[in-house]
């Protein structure tokens, strides 16, 4: 999608709030106004909420803030986090946050509900999810066509997981309603409700995952942290983490949007040149605590090719969500999706132009 170029300013200060342990509450003020006060020539302030702080999926938000690239562009950054990235987006939808943190799917869903909403850049070219079964499980689970009567553990009810995990079932050929969603976020709480045996697989991601392989708790059902492995459990390239927004706030503070996203796409720059080990050092040491920092960098030098280079969405992308959703979705099912409003090339491809 192509819009108009946006002047890019720069200079000012960034700010954090929220920490990325499990479940602190999200911004509670109202984001009016938020964003505008580039008109006036002060730093404009963005409130985002991410669907897991601590998760490798949505390091980029972290990484950028702590390089200093939203201060450099004269924005002021205000995150906050949310377990589950559903949660995030009710958060939006309300009028709590500006932007969130989430999948790029969210949005496909919410226009068949009546809401547009739209990503402004996409960080992950894939997935990066594991569908983790219990070991005791591994004598009767051998594919998603073996979840008939399973309880499936998501980091919420209508998160992405929860959609993503319903497709395998869908595909496999288990019906809607043979399985049961059990919302038990990721961290601890997904490897408490492993080792309580209160779900009997579920899908993370990292440093989750690492962590419940290392208590030898679970073991790979099926892996989305690569092209190939998102290609065959899916059917195509699936984008997933991005920044989205309401396409009416978009519109209203395109400059806004623009210094974020300029940041953000200078972060999957440095990503792309920089190894696990210099990334994982800008990273708080509580985000790889539960892990070590040794099988953190692992993990995650394992799964980088899960991020784009560029911030741009991949181009086929859009589509296979649309046919993911549509395959067990009724709302997506019976409306018409207009699969190209839910994002936009617009501001990644003028930040590529500026960010060498």
């Amino acid at each position: 999608m192509s819009r108009k170029p946006i002047a890019v300013a720069a200079a000012g200060t960034a700010l954090l709030l929220g920490l990325a342990a499990c479940g602190s509450s999200g911004s509670t003020s109202s984001s009016a106004g938020s964003g505008s006060a580039a008109a006036g020539g002060s730093t404009p302030t963005v409130k985002i909420m991410v669907g897991g702080l601590n998760k490798q999926i949505y390091l980029p938000f972290k990484l950028t803030q702590r390089l200093g690239f939203f201060a450099q562009q004269g924005v002021n950054i205000e995150l906050s986090d949310e377990p589950a990235g559903v949660d995030a987006e009710d958060a939006m939808l309300a009028g709590q946050v500006d932007g969130v943190g989430g999948f790029y799917d969210h949005t496909i869903d919410l226009q068949s509900k009546g809401k547009q909403t739209e990503s402004v850049v996409q960080l992950l070219q894939v997935p990066g999810e594991v569908e983790l079964c219990r070991t005791d499980e591994q004598g009767s689970i051998h594919s998603p066509a073996d979840f008939a009567g399973k309880r499936l553990g998501v980091t919420g009810l209508g998160s992405s997981t929860n959609f993503l995990s319903k497709y395998l079932a869908t595909r496999a050929g288990v019906a809607a309603g043979k399985t049961t969603s059990v919302a038990v976020q990721a961290g601890n709480t997904f490897i408490g409700a492993m080792q309580h045996k209160t779900i009997d697989c579920g899908m993370t991601t990292e440093p989750t995952i690492s962590a419940v392989l290392q208590k030898h708790l679970g073991f790979v059902l099926v892996d989305m942290r690569s092209a190939a492995g998102a290609q065959q459990a899916l059917g195509g390239v699936y984008p997933a983490s991005a920044l989205y927004m309401k396409t009416d706030w978009v519109n209203a503070h395109k400059p806004t949007v623009q210094k974020v996203v300029n940041a953000l796409v200078e972060t999957m720059h440095w990503i792309k040149t920089h190894t696990a080990a210099q990334i994982a050092d800008q990273m708080p040491a509580d985000y790889y605590a539960g892990v070590g920092k040794d099988a953190y960098v692992q993990a995650l030098d394992n799964e980088k090719g899960i991020y784009t280079p560029d911030g741009v969405m991949p181009a086929g992308g859009p589509e296979t969500v649309y046919q993911v959703l549509k395959s067990f979705d009724p709302t997506v099912q019976n409306k018409q999706v207009d699969v190209q409003a839910t994002y936009t090339t617009e501001f990644a491809t003028i930040a590529n132009q500026t960010i060498k």
